[in-house]
């Protein structure tokens, strides 16, 4: 099973991983920009945001299946996915696999995304990267709030700014087993997937 843990940039993907992972130590972590950037290094040409390379799609949903068909553990993906055409691509592989899949998507109004992205050190060490990333991210606070209207059905949507991380995770754990899956993620670290 796969816990697909979507929303703009600071909506706290990352911490509510953190928090999911220590309920469910069984279960593997997965973050597709590694494979981002990989390709980053190795397709030709500039590309200014990996998603947009057809093989990253790709890859990502076949990475992500792949770990939960040999290891037959949950898998805990934090990743920004707001455009809906790339979205529905990856989510459809994974689909098509049989893969059980919870799509979570963490709503922040922009103000505070704003406010936590300006606070975040992203590149510790090298303020040069540091401003670039904060300016990416905050240059997409728009697109990644406009996605929250356009979210396929089943979408777990959860405040990420009224919630607790704990709160957040217990959100997450329930809908595991209100979706009918073999049992709960938490229970054997299988999670029916």
């Amino acid at each position: 099973m796969i816990v697909w843990i979507n929303g703009a940039f600071g909506a706290g993907k990352t911490t509510l991983a953190e928090e999911l992972h220590e309920r469910l130590p069984d279960a593997l972590a997965f973050d597709p920009e590694y494979v981002g950037f990989l390709l980053r290094r190795w397709v030709p040409g500039p590309v200014a945001d990996f998603q947009d390379i057809p093989l990253w799609r790709k890859l990502t949903a076949e990475f992500a299946i792949g770990l939960c068909r040999e290891y037959r553990r949950p898998l805990i993906v934090p990743m920004t996915l707001v455009d809906t055409d790339y979205r529905d691509e990856i989510l459809e592989l994974v689909s098509q696999a049989g893969v059980d899949l919870l799509h979570v998507f963490l709503d922040v109004p922009s103000d505070e995304l704003r406010r936590r992205i300006e606070s975040q050190v992203l590149v510790p060490d090298d303020p040069e990267r540091d401003a670039r990333a904060r300016e990416f991210r905050l240059g997409n606070i728009a697109r990644c709030v406009a996605a929250s209207s356009e979210l396929p059905s089943g979408t777990l949507v959860l405040r990420g700014d009224l919630l607790t991380p704990g709160q957040l995770a217990d959100e997450v754990l329930g809908a595991t087993t209100t979706r009918g899956w073999n049992e709960p993620v938490g229970q054997s670290g299988r999670g029916g997937g």
